[in-house]
C-alpha cells in the first residue's frame, strides 16, 4: 500500500492508524446518539427496535 501511494511505510502505518482511530470516535459517536434515541422513545415498539440495534453494536450480529 505504501508504494502504491508513494508514501513510506512509517507514514503508511500512521495514516493507518489514524484512520482506525477516527472510525473508532465514530463508532463511539453514532453509538451514544442511538443510546440517546433509546433513553428518549416513547413508543414501547420503537425503544425494542432501538435496543436491539444497540445490541446488535455492542455484540455484534
Amino acid at each position: 500500500m505504501a508504494k502504491s501511494r508513494k508514501l513510506s511505510k512509517n507514514r503508511m502505518l500512521l495514516e493507518l492508524i489514524e484512520n482506525g482511530i477516527d472510525a473508532e470516535k465514530r463508532k463511539q459517536q453514532q453509538f451514544f446518539a442511538l443510546a440517546e434515541r433509546f433513553r428518549n422513545e416513547q413508543d414501547p415498539e420503537a425503544a425494542n427496535r432501538l435496543g436491539d440495534e444497540l445490541g446488535r453494536m455492542v455484540f455484534g450480529g
